[in-house]
């Protein structure tokens, strides 16, 4: 097996709520400016174990998300050895194959791979990211009239394939990233929580 992954994920963008991205459709702002972070709580890849490390993506999706030709810059969490760093860089590039290599199709080009100090929480349904002076958000899911966290199934786009989405608000986005990156700082704008099971 290239990979076992189990985890949770926070994401968020300069769409607004909720973002057309998921359902096909162009952002809205015409382009879109995200960040995604996964916390992997267990598994292993290329034989490698992984559990507890982080990898974040900042993008730039130049138009709508199915037609690719992202820009992308790969963050792996300060604490990863040599080894960690290039499994989950090896994952996430789609070198493994599998449903990470499908999301890994769109994009165009990595700019950059680093290393940064990520840390992810998330406490009774607030979670917050922050990647080194780079980027940070803070976001909590919708809920409906009996509390349960709102949902989106079925969606056309997905970062975490095969599992539902949580449908978000950031009360804060920040990315200062540069690598030829649009800088953010945003409230109340679009935000995604999920767990994931990759597997291949």
């Amino acid at each position: 097996m290239a990979y076992n992954l189990e985890g949770s994920l926070l994401e968020v963008c300069n769409c607004n709520v909720l973002c057309p991205c998921w359902i096909g459709e162009d952002p809205d702002n015409g382009t879109c400016d995200t960040v995604v972070a996964y916390q992997i709580d267990r598994g292993s890849a290329d034989g490698v174990d992984v559990s507890g490390r982080i990898l974040a993506l900042a993008a730039h999706v130049p138009g709508n998300i199915l037609q690719g030709n992202w820009k992308v810059v790969v963050y792996v969490d300060d604490g990863a050895s040599e080894q960690q760093l290039q499994a989950l860089v090896d994952v996430w590039t789609g070198k493994l194959g599998g449903p990470v290599a499908d999301l890994a199709q769109l994009v165009g080009e990595v700019v950059a791979v680093e290393r940064a100090p990520i840390t992810f929480k998330i406490e009774e349904g607030r979670g917050t990211f922050r990647i080194g002076s780079v980027a940070e958000a803070e976001m909590e899911p919708y809920r409906g009239p009996t509390g349960e966290v709102t949902t989106l199934n079925e969606s056309v786009f997905t970062t975490i394939p095969g599992a539902p989405a949580y449908v978000a608000k950031a009360s804060r986005y920040v990315r200062k990233t540069g690598h030829g990156l649009k800088d953010i700082d945003l409230q109340g704008h679009n935000a995604i929580q999920g767990s994931f099971r990759f597997q291949c």
